[in-house]
């Protein structure tokens, strides 16, 4: 069981790689996500959908994100807003909170700093929705961003914990560094691959992992985790 099954997100932003990016990312995390790439096809999708979470581009053609939110604030839905835009002016900050976002973010952005913030609105406007998962020998509370792996708590870093979450919710799968990056470290990322290499074997250790039988290595392909 996933601790975020059955979560609703909308995506409404006319960039489609940006789509492409958040909507992949969101659903490997377990969210269900639909998109639209204007803002009136976001509010028709938003009356149906109903989302929990809904992440809107402010600088649209036509309807923008400021209209969209106000639409979707009308219906009254109870749905929490993320305002997504390019300007750092502090009068669309204001502007986009007075009309009803919940909260705002500045492109370019991580999709680790994204995936807190919709966790961070998710606790407050919807906190029966989450609980701990078990995943074979893991156990992950994300309210205390604690990993416990065969009853021993782990000592995580954000970034080993953002790491190992993917890896643990994706078992099976192998996972190529630049996926790795992309989910964990953002798709804006300027650093070398080979970060990655660094923090698995930091896993690794701590895991007591010598033999890499947990996080296995696939030779020219990437990271696997198999329990």
């Amino acid at each position: 069981m996933n601790t975020i099954e059955g979560i609703k997100i909308l995506l409404v932003d006319d960039e489609p790689h940006i789509l492409q990016f958040l909507e992949l990312g969101l659903e490997n995390e377990g969210f269900e996500v639909k998109t639209a790439p204007d803002g009136l096809t976001g509010v028709n999708i938003a009356q149906e959908f109903q989302p929990h979470i809904a992440i809107l581009d402010v600088m649209m053609p036509g309807m923008d994100g400021f209209e969209v939110c106000r639409m979707i604030r009308k219906s009254g839905a109870q749905t929490s807003i993320i305002m997504l835009t390019a300007k750092d002016e502090v009068e669309d900050r204001v502007k986009g909170l007075t009309i009803g976002a919940d909260d705002y973010v500045i492109k370019p952005f991580s999709f680790e700093e994204l995936l807190a913030r919709i966790h961070a609105r998710l606790r407050n406007q919807f906190p029966h929705l989450f609980n701990e998962v078990t995943y074979g020998p893991f156990k992950l509370d994300d309210r205390r961003k604690e990993f416990v792996y065969h009853g021993r708590v782990l000592e995580l870093s954000p970034t080993e914990y953002q790491l190992l979450k993917f890896l643990v919710r994706n078992h099976g799968m192998v996972m190529s560094k630049g996926i790795i990056l992309d989910r964990v470290w953002g798709y804006d990322f300027q650093g070398e691959e080979n970060i990655v290499e660094v923090y698995i074997r930091s896993l690794r250790d701590k895991l007591k992992d010598k033999e890499h039988q947990l996080i296995r290595t696939i030779r020219g392909s990437g990271y696997r985790v198999d329990f």
